[in-house]
């Protein structure tokens, strides 16, 4: 793993909360000239470090409102029955987190509908077509109080 240092930490930290911002911007906020702030920045790209530059996008505001947790148990625990759940549900476009998970369930999934008809849809249409499945527990969030994707760096 390459090693950061501050500046490192404070050009991922504003790249986190903006991507938008050019070379120039940052390098004058983290105190470098240009070129040294984008060879690092490159650094960082090509160790890993910064994966991709997205835009995020608000889900209420493109008719997605209502975000779901979805715990589910397999019945078996094997790896074939693991990898075979994982690329089933890999391109639904609904699910937009998944997690292997330890204790009482296998995996607990972030899943953003429309509303409780498009989930039902979901449920039935997807989900539960799936083999192996043991239990499924939908928990539906009332409230969003803290939301980020920015890591501590």
């Amino acid at each position: 793993m390459m090693e950061i240092d501050d500046i490192d930490r404070r050009i991922l930290n504003l790249l986190q909360q903006d991507a938008r911002l050019t070379v120039q911007e940052i390098a004058d906020k983290v105190g470098l000239s240009a070129s040294p702030c984008h060879r690092r920045m490159r650094r960082l790209e090509e160790s890993g470090i910064i994966t991709k530059t997205i835009a995020l996008v608000d889900q209420k505001a493109v008719g997605l409102p209502v975000s779901v947790f979805v715990s589910i148990k397999l019945e078996r625990q094997k790896e074939e029955d693991l990898e075979r759940f994982a690329r089933a549900i890999s391109s639904w476009r609904e699910v937009l987190e998944c997690y292997l998970m330890t204790g009482p369930r296998d995996y607990l999934l972030r899943v953003v509908v429309a509303d409780l008809a498009a989930y039902e849809q979901f449920l039935k249409q997807k989900l539960t077509r799936l083999d192996g499945l043991s239990s499924i527990e939908s928990s539906f969030a009332l409230d969003q109080i803290k939301y980020t994707n920015a890591l501590p760096v």
